[in-house]
């Protein structure tokens, strides 16, 4: 079964920017969209962004909209979570994954999730 793959976590100042990758293990991507999710111990997995394949039409948490930007590269199976303006608020293990819907927000209706990329923000 495919897998995403994120990278580009770490450990970043408050305010600044970090930029975090996802792209399926060895195959193409074959969902309609893709969504970034982030999860704090003991909490429920959180919807960050989305976007939906074909035509690139994002839409996303109020928590982090105009601070955050997903966006995807069709020729290289990839997409990005470009996060600015960066707060503690913002630390997580950060999944992207897959689903066969065009707008959902619910981690029920996606797949292939990732292992997770972790970065903390630190004030």
């Amino acid at each position: 079964q495919v897998q995403m793959v994120e990278s580009g976590g770490g450990l970043v100042q408050a305010g600044g920017s970090l930029r975090l990758t996802c792209a399926p293990s060895g195959r193409t991507f074959s969902g309609n969209a893709m969504g970034w999710f982030r999860q704090t111990p003991g909490k429920e997995r959180e919807f960050v962004a989305g976007i939906t394949w074909a035509i690139g039409m994002t839409y996303y948490a109020v928590s982090v909209k105009g601070r955050f930007t997903i966006s995807r590269d069709n020729a290289k199976n990839t997409s990005y979570l470009q996060m600015n303006s960066l707060k503690p608020e913002d630390t997580a293990v950060y999944y992207c994954a897959a689903t066969s819907s065009y707008i959902n927000t619910s981690p029920r209706e996606f797949y292939s999730w990732g292992q997770g990329t972790q970065f903390t923000v630190s004030s």
